[in-house]
């Protein structure tokens, strides 16, 4: 973890494998793992299972993040475990640095087939066996490289926090029907916004129908590799029903469509190859406020009412809420404000006395050349700067091509690099052509941002470690009530006699007979009895677990999956 930026260490958690996660839960994953690699050895992209063995992912345990990292580390990439769910721009930026993210808790037996809260199967499982292939590597981590620029919104954080909460109440068995319900309708409003969609979540869908519930090959033929489909069961055998789930080639169209998370999706997209994604991605990117830049970037960012950094061609980041802007008569930027707390940088550090306290009612600041100027500002020299009568300590007068007129006593430059980055004013006044006051002397110190046009401007704050705009959110792990330890011994017991493979003498058939008879309901207990040898297990005590797990189990999709992990000794359809 040392090496991680510090403002992305406090999302990480620690594992305790030993004691974390119960003898029950190890069974869970033993029975998932079997079923999902059997119902996927024909269906899956071929490097899946070949990826699952090299990524350090058992198929008999919950793996530990130290037993997947000296695996991945192999690929150039390792992991680290977080609480639930996390900001989207984190996990975006943990994903560019080559981090994959795993959430720490594991699915309940109740949540078998589908969990609404994030859990280490579906992240551990379903995304890491793919990092063998390198061209699916290297889109993973420029997706979160683009997902770092991604202007969200307002209304994206608070459906964030709507599918947050609405997990947890979920994953609770102790949650009231009338609290989910209250909690689904809350997401559904958001949902149902007609609010047009942000850059951000345009890319959440792109990252929805590739990574998450991807396809690959053309539309008649085709493999999963979309670590949703791949760590679901059920929706792993019914997205291949192709009457009722429409297959459509990717194009960057796919941005258009947005996706239900408490659903089964009506439609999958399917790539060519992942360089097909990555073309996609890229086609997408060549879009954003952050390649573009501009009044249209700029537009994108007030229109988002969050953070936002807009980057002057000499390298000045201007990160704050961007509230306003003005225009010359061709379009052209002429002059940005921002509201609130803002920051200063250049090359993503922060400028010594530029911080969010320095600047905590706001910035605004010209954008353009000077009349007279054969180059932009930032490029004169100190001498060159003294023959325009650019000098520290005296009055000043700078008249841009837009008409906007700064003067007042310049006070200091900041340069790095050999460029001028900032020229801070005293007793300044700054107006547009017609008059009107953009600063006034009385207002303080006028820090100009020089810089001829705005080239970029993209989502969040040049400076992450100076700036944090996202902390931790208390602890989101479902509250549960507290395992039985005697169901918890019998797990125990179970998974010990089945790795010894040693012969069970009569006190440990008894055991196993007393388990049977104090849990007449825990099917999942039924089926660590039968992953004992036959040779071991008398074929009576064989019987009466087979025939108590047909009993038990009655849902359609429980049963398939029973199927899977027993195809010779039960016949369940």
């Amino acid at each position: 973890m040392a090496s991680l930026p510090l403002h992305l260490r406090p999302f990480v958690a620690v594992q305790d494998p030993v004691n974390q996660y119960t003898p029950r839960d190890h069974a869970v994953w033993r029975f998932l793992m079997t079923a999902l690699t059997r119902g996927l050895a024909d269906t899956a992209h071929p490097v899946y299972l070949e990826g699952l063995a090299r990524t350090g992912i058992a198929l008999d345990h919950i793996p530990s993040i130290d037993e997947m990292n000296s695996c991945l580390a192999k690929l150039g990439w390792r992991a680290v475990v977080v609480d639930g769910f996390i900001p989207p721009a984190i996990f975006m930026e943990f994903q560019a640095l080559k981090v994959l993210v795993i959430a720490l808790e594991m699915r309940s037996v109740e949540h078998l087939l589908y969990t609404p809260a994030p859990d280490i199967l579906h992240e551990s499982a379903g995304h890491a066996p793919f990092l063998i292939d390198v061209d699916y590597a290297e889109f993973l981590q420029r997706f979160g490289e683009v997902g770092m620029q991604a202007i969200a919104s307002q209304h994206d954080h608070e459906l964030y926090e709507a599918i947050r909460a609405l997990s947890i109440l979920k994953e609770d068995p102790r949650t009231a029907a009338k609290d989910i319900a209250h909690a689904q309708a809350r997401l559904a409003a958001l949902a149902a916004s007609e609010e047009k969609p942000s850059e951000a979540a345009l890319l959440t869908r792109l990252h929805w129908w590739t990574v998450e519930y991807g396809l690959v090959g053309d539309v008649e033929d085709y493999r999963l590799f979309g670590a949703g489909l791949l760590s679901s069961l059920g929706e792993s055998q019914s997205c291949r029903d192709d009457e009722q789930v429409r297959k459509i080639p990717l194009t960057v169209n796919a941005v258009e469509t947005p996706y239900d998370i408490t659903s089964t999706q009506p439609q999958l997209f399917v790539t060519r190859s992942c360089k097909h994604m990555s073309q996609i991605l890229e086609e997408f990117a060549a879009t954003m406020a952050a390649r573009t830049g501009g009044a249209l970037g700029l537009r994108k960012a007030i229109d988002s009412g969050v953070v936002c950094t807009a980057q002057y061609d000499s390298g000045v980041e201007v990160s704050g809420v961007i509230s306003d802007m003005l225009c010359d008569a061709v379009g052209n930027v002429i002059y940005l404000q921002t509201q609130g707390p803002t920051q200063l940088a250049w090359r993503n550090k922060e400028l010594y006395g530029h911080s969010t306290e320095s600047h905590k009612e706001g910035f605004g600041s010209p954008v353009g050349l000077l009349k007279d100027f054969s180059r932009c500002l930032s490029q004169y020299t100190i001498d060159e700067l003294k023959a325009h009568r650019i000098v520290v300590g005296e009055s000043v007068h700078l008249e841009f091509l837009s008409g906007i007129s700064v003067r007042g006593r310049l006070e200091g430059v900041v340069r790095q690099e050999h460029r001028n980055l900032l020229l801070s004013f005293s007793d300044c006044t700054v107006t547009t052509l017609d008059g009107r006051k953009l600063f006034q002397p009385e207002w303080g110190r006028f820090d100009m941002a020089v810089g001829g046009r705005i080239t970029s401007v993209f989502g969040g704050v040049a400076d992450r470690e100076s700036f944090q705009l996202y902390k931790p959110l208390p602890r989101t792990a479902t509250p549960s009530e507290q395992p039985d330890p005697m169901l918890m011994s019998a797990y125990a017991m179970l998974g010990d006699l089945h790795d010894a493979g040693l012969p069970l003498d009569q006190s440990q058939l008894q055991a196993i007979e007393s388990t049977l008879n104090d849990y007449p309901a825990e099917w999942l207990l039924r089926v660590e009895v039968l992953r004992i040898s036959s040779d071991l297990l008398p074929e009576a005590l064989r019987a009466r677990a087979t025939r108590e797990l047909d009993t038990l189990v009655v849902e359609p999709q429980h049963r398939r999956a029973l199927a899977l992990v027993f195809p010779e000794q039960l016949e369940l359809a």
